[in-house]
């Protein structure tokens, strides 16, 4: 009998759904399968967690070169930074600044490798890109770590060691860190790249994924901030992982980045991987789940997102959810 070109095509579509349902197998009693799983999130609402972009005022304005403007279309106009120069912060150690003393910052959001930002629109109105214009590395900065990238309205952005820079239009004076911290996402440069920690420390030997005993919730799995990490009921992890957490609902929750299986401590290796989102950002998963940080959680240790709305719960060395009812 001859193979017919439907029959060969629905042959190889088997295949591939038999072997993406081996990775990501179901999970018995938290499917989402029984969710309304076309509803988008946004959790719970909780005092004194904003959009995570720290929206900034119409008045507020850095005296970067260049100054920094109202944003439309995609966002502020990248500001140019002239020099850079390495500043000691006493809270925060060791910080990048530009040539006129203000704070360079990066936001967990965007990626290294590639580098490429996810901050437009309102986000890049409060957070003004810097320009990659007119940048000379000064004393103490490596200018092999410096580049740039195009955004999507052409304009040129800084990188530092493949992060994309930004300004916060809330620091007025050269020396102000206001951005630190906001949302849980946005940090100072160090010369290096990373992000700035209070202390003076910086992000460079935590592990990606790892777990911690919680007095109250058991082994639950944290970032490499030592933040605790969520899962959403609506999402679906087979046959692939979708998310149904868009819009207003990743201003609580942000996505956590792809991590390494390398870069994991205690996490279970199977279904460990990360896809990407309908929106084109990549995103982490364990066991084959969607995981999330939540903006209401301001200190590692802390679990305000666990139990929100009855919909987020936090995530178990093998995937499943801690504490969620019997579904």
């Amino acid at each position: 009998m001859k193979t017919t070109w439907r029959s060969a095509s629905l042959a190889a579509g088997t295949v591939a759904v038999l072997a993406l349902t081996a990775a990501c197998g179901s999970e018995s009693g938290t499917s989402a399968s029984s969710q309304n799983v076309g509803a988008t999130a946004p959790a719970g609402g909780i005092a004194g967690v904003g959009s995570g972009y720290g929206a900034a005022g119409a008045s507020a304005s850095p005296s970067a070169p260049g100054g920094v403007g109202a944003g439309t279309g995609t966002g502020a106009q990248a500001t140019g930074a002239g020099e850079l120069a390495v500043s000691a912060n006493g809270e925060l150690g060791k910080i990048l600044t530009d040539g006129a003393g203000k704070t360079l910052y990066r936001f967990d959001a965007d990626t290294a490798e590639p580098p490429k930002s996810n901050c437009d629109g309102d986000c890049a109105t409060a957070w003004p890109p810097v320009s990659a214009d007119d940048v000379s590395a000064g004393d103490g900065i490596d200018k092999s770590l410096l580049g740039e990238i195009t955004r999507s309205d052409g304009t040129k952005q800084l990188t530092v060691g493949g992060w994309p820079a930004y300004y916060y239009a809330k620091d007025a004076n050269a020396g102000d860190t206001s951005g630190q911290g906001v949302g849980n996402k946005w940090f100072a440069l160090t010369p290096e790249g990373k992000k700035a920690k209070s202390g003076g420390g910086s992000d460079a030997a935590l592990a990606g994924l790892s777990v911690r005993k919680d007095p109250n919730l058991g082994e639950i799995v944290v970032d490499k901030n030592g933040m605790t990490v969520y899962r959403f009921l609506k999402d679906k992890a087979w046959p692939k992982p979708v998310s149904n957490c868009n819009g207003a609902c990743l201003q609580k929750w942000p996505v956590v980045a792809p991590v390494e299986a390398n870069d994991t401590k205690g996490v279970q290796k199977k279904g460990l991987m990360s896809f990407t989102r309908g929106d084109g950002v990549r995103q982490q998963t364990v066991n084959c789940s969607p995981i999330y940080t939540f903006a209401g959680d301001k200190a590692p240790g802390d679990i305000n997102g666990q139990g929100v709305g009855g919909t987020w719960y936090a995530v178990a060395p093998d995937g499943k959810l801690v504490g969620a009812p019997a579904q």
